[in-house]
């Protein structure tokens, strides 16, 4: 089972790197860090860079694809190679899944025309006019396709996904070995139980977020 993970500049690193330490450990994978072109792909600091291995057209027929987002997803939504591929290797894989806007990059290429989905909350309004169902939940799966909302939303996202691939108990197993038990010292994950002046602040920050 080939599992792509799709890098490109100015991504968020925990989007790719969150599912890739879940979905790696599934009995019989392959996990392959894809890109337009292999070599050292950077966040969106420019801090951290990834090693993709493999370029686009060397990565036809994988069956989970992972799309990341960050800042650099807003250069990326005119057609081009990228939604070529994404077309392409959609019309085989048995999963395809995105973190935080990765989900805007999906819907760019028309893969989630009429489906509900969910993306980065700062990013949702975006989701409609590509004509995708916005849906609030961390997770959505919808047919084949799974979206997680905003990056750490794509651990759990992954771990969802391992119990449909290889079953519950080895899905539980990898979070027992990830000890994934989340218990974060604030309850500011979400603009729902943020403090209000934290939402706001994000929000007037909205653009220098996501691009």
């Amino acid at each position: 089972m080939q599992i792509a993970v799709l890098l490109f500049d100015r991504m968020t690193a925990l989007d790719a790197v969150g599912p890739y330490e879940v979905l790696s450990r599934l009995p019989g994978a392959e996990t392959v860090l894809v890109a337009e072109r292999t070599g050292p792909v950077r966040n969106e600091v420019g801090s951290l860079a990834l090693l993709a291995e493999a370029a686009l057209g060397d990565v036809t027929a994988p069956d989970v694809v992972v799309v990341p987002g960050g800042p650099g997803q807003a250069a990326l939504m005119d057609p081009g190679p990228l939604h070529d591929w994404l077309r392409a290797v959609d019309a085989r894989t048995s999963w395809t899944a995105s973190v935080c806007t990765g989900s805007l990059l999906l819907a760019a290429a028309g893969l989630l025309t009429g489906r509900r989905a969910t993306t980065h909350w700062l990013a949702a309004d975006q989701l409609a006019p590509l004509e995708v169902v916005p849906v609030d939940q961390r997770v959505v799966f919808d047919g084949k396709y799974v979206t997680a909302a905003g990056v750490s939303a794509g651990i759990d996202m992954a771990f969802a996904l391992a119990g449909r691939i290889a079953g519950e108990t080895t899905a539980q197993a990898i979070q027992l070995g990830h000890e994934y038990a989340p218990r974060p010292p604030y309850t500011a994950g979400s603009p729902d139980t943020a403090p209000a002046a934290v939402v706001a602040a994000l929000r007037s920050r909205r653009d220098s977020i996501l691009r």
